[in-house]
């Protein structure tokens, strides 16, 4: 990246990274449902500072031929049903029931989501269950 001759004359943008970093770092320790992902410091070979990269691997539902549009509101509703059906019908935690749970979360917005649970637990909850 930059050349540095003393490690502590960082520039103000490589200050800002590294500030950047550790507070994602921070926030990450503190959250429990944060993603896997290590941040690392950089590395230094000789006068070069080298920074490595994290490793995301992003997954999203798969397709499903019952919902061929773009809309994939209906996708993430039904995901959500079948999730809490399987649930329902194997016990809290049943490991069958981690895909739907994977696909739901990954097509339906939170404030769905945290709106439904709100439901189901009012019992108020306007799908099939």
């Amino acid at each position: 990246m930059a050349e540095i001759d003393n490690p502590k004359a960082l520039t103000l943008s490589e200050q800002y990274l590294l500030k950047e970093k550790e507070e994602k770092l921070d926030k990450g320790m503190q959250s429990s449902n944060a993603t896997s992902v290590e941040f690392t410091t950089p590395k230094t070979e000789g006068n070069l500072v080298v920074e490595e990269t994290p490793e995301i691997k992003l997954e999203t539902a798969p397709a499903d031929f019952r919902f061929p549009t773009t809309n994939q509101t209906r996708h993430c509703f039904t995901r959500y049903i079948e999730y809490h059906r399987c649930e329902a019908a194997k016990g809290e935690g049943a490991p069958e029931c981690d895909k739907f749970a994977k696909y739901y979360r990954a097509l339906c917005p939170g404030e769905w989501i945290d709106r439904w649970n709100e439901q189901r637990e009012n019992g108020i909850f306007p799908g099939p269950l």
